[in-house]
Order: structure tokens, then C-alpha cells, then sequence
């Protein structure tokens, strides 16, 4: 269901708009509020990092952010859509093409080349075989991978596969890229040179970068820094963002 898209007080066009986003899980018999009556407004084009310890709610605010998981109280829109309004297939096709995930894992196929690996969702949206390939080669060119095209994951760095996971996600052109942990698994020199590039990206391209991270090293390369902690946003330097961006 389309609705007009409101703008933030900085007066850019909104992507994500949260309201009384509340989250609950059953751990035996006892229940756990993850989320408790999160509202939170998203800029286009926002960087943005989610940061706070472990069990603060920052992983279940980025899969509701993305679409995996879904609220049990609130409502979330995106992109001028009023989410819990969708049909399941509707859900589905919103997130395999405007939402692109980077985990800390990389997911990559072992059998598969980097250029295979990036292919792969464009072909799962049924973009033919040669533009798929075309396109996975400029990304990987822009995430500095062009002469690793043909590397199966065990033959590339952790560096590498993340960058490799980095091309996959921004391949289908997303409007929102979500990373969880992208520097989790690699080196701090390693980690810096990932979140350089998610930046380097967002403003070439434009679109919305969320991430979480544990590590407060890497918050002061990010224009916004979320704060979680027991399920709330304790801290956001929305105000300063504004003032920064404008």
C-alpha cells in the first residue's frame, strides 16, 4: 500500500520510518524484550552504524531494518510502503530487490567464482545470463576485485570476500544496504579499509548504508552512530548528523 513519502527535518526524502517498533522472544519460558518502542526516522542516503554490547537489541533492530524479522507491535515504512500491509510474495520481491545484505560470515558459495557469486541474485530476479555477468564485473571493478574475478572464495582474503559479498549486495542496485558485523572476522588495518569503502560507495552511489559493529574504533568514520542498549536507543547524534549534512 503507497503512501506519500514524508521528509526528516533536514528536509531529505525518508527511507525508513519506525513507530513504537516493539520485539519480544521466548527463551524457555521466560520472554525476552529485545526491541522496546523504538521510533526511528532514516534518511536516503544515510551512512549510518548501530553499535552497543551484546544483547543491547542492535542485530534484531538491523533484521527488522531489512526486512528478515518482523515486529510484534509498531509499524514500519519503507519506502512509501506500509510494511505489515504486504503479502508475504509482495515482502519477499520488496526485499530481493531493493535490499542488500553484507554479513560477517560473507556467505559466499565455496564452488562458485566471485564473479558467480555476485551473478547469483541478479539471476534469481531472472536478468539474463550475459547482463548479470556484465554487471557483476563492474562491481567487482568498484570494490577494487576486477583481476580477482575469476577466484573461487578459498583463494581470496577475508578482505577480499568481503569485498566480494559487498559487490553482491550492491549488485541489484539496492535502496538500503544492510551489514551485520561486515569487520566481525577481519583485522582491524582490514576492517577500516571495508568501512572506507561502504562510505566510498554510499556516496557514490547513494544508497542508504546501515551496519552494526561491536567495535567503537569505527564509529567516528560513521556521520551517525546509533546507540542500543537493553532493547532501547540510549544515544543518537541525529542532531548533529542533521547539522552535518545539510
Amino acid at each position: 500500500m503507497l503512501h506519500a513519502i514524508t521528509k526528516s527535518p533536514g528536509g531529505k526524502p525518508l527511507l525508513l520510518t519506525l513507530n513504537n517498533i516493539s520485539r519480544e522472544f521466548s527463551l524457555g519460558e521466560t520472554r525476552v524484550q529485545a526491541l522496546r518502542d523504538i521510533n526511528l526516522n532514516i534518511q536516503r542516503g544515510e551512512f549510518m552504524a548501530i553499535w552497543g554490547p551484546s544483547g543491547s537489541g542492535k542485530s534484531t533492530l538491523l533484521n527488522v531494518l531489512g526486512l528478515i524479522d518482523s515486529p510484534d507491535r509498531g509499524s514500519l515504512n519503507f519506502d512509501g510502503q506500509e510494511v505489515r500491509l504486504l503479502s508475504d510474495n509482495e515482502l519477499s520481491d520488496l526485499r530481493s530487490h531493493k535490499i542488500g545484505f553484507v554479513f560477517q560470515t560473507f556467505n559466499l558459495i565455496p564452488v562458485l567464482t566471485a564473479t558467480e557469486n555476485v551473478m547469483l541474485p541478479l539471476q534469481i530476479q531472472g536478468v539474463p545470463i550475459q547482463q548479470a555477468r556484465e554487471r557483476a564485473r563492474h562491481w567487482l571493478s568498484k570494490v577494487g576485485l576486477d583481476k580477482f574475478h575469476a577466484f573461487r572464495p578459498d583463494r581470496l582474503s577475508g578482505g577480499q570476500r568481503q569485498r566480494v559479498a559487498i559487490a553482491r549486495a550492491l549488485a541489484i542496485e539496492p535502496s538500503l544496504l544492510i551489514a551485520d558485523e561486515p569487520t566481525a572476522n577481519l583485522d582491524s588495518r582490514t576492517s577500516t579499509e571495508i568501512i572506507d569503502l561502504i562510505e566510498a560507495l554510499n556516496k557514490e552511489t547513494g544508497v542508504t548504508c546501515i551496519f552494526t559493529t561491536h567495535d567503537p574504533r569505527l564509529l567516528d568514520r560513521v556521520p551517525r552512530q546509533l546507540k542500543m542498549q537493553d532493547g532501547v536507543i540510549s544515544d543518537d547524534n541525529y542532531a548533529n548528523y542533521l547539522m552535518e549534512s545539510k
